[in-house]
């Protein structure tokens, strides 16, 4: 079952990260990991294996963008699904997302059952599930 995969939450509000991580649980992802920003993520992504990292683009240090970025030129990350997270519904924003290499993009307040659809359709995209 494809259910073990591992998932990096980056978000810059504690608050965020913990709804983003229980929504994942309630839909059987319980292997979440957390990170405060940018520049946190990247180091945790090079130091541990993840399989999915759900992102929100406004943060201190490295935003979500440049996290992509990153994530996109590195060799053993460039593979990762990275699902896109923001407060704002900006077409630029979600063109970007998608010409930087951005698997998915949600806007917030979303449901447990646009996350999941989401992640889900991402993971069967990617061949994960």
């Amino acid at each position: 079952m494809s259910k073990e995969l591992r998932f990096l939450i980056v978000d810059d509000f504690s608050t965020m990260r913990r709804i983003v991580r229980n929504l994942l649980k309630e839909s059987g992802y319980a292997d979440a990991d957390e990170a405060e920003d940018g520049v946190i993520a990247l180091q945790k992504l090079r130091n541990s294996t993840f399989d999915f990292v759900v992102s929100d683009i406004n943060m201190p240090n490295m935003n979500g963008f440049q996290l992509l970025g990153e994530i996109k030129k590195d060799d053993k990350l460039k593979h990762l699904p990275v699902l896109m997270v923001t407060a704002e519904a900006r077409k630029e924003d979600i063109v970007m997302a998608a010409q930087q290499g951005a698997a998915g993009y949600i806007v917030k307040p979303f449901t447990k059952a646009t996350l999941e659809d989401k992640v889900n359709n991402i993971l069967t995209k990617v061949g994960l599930k």
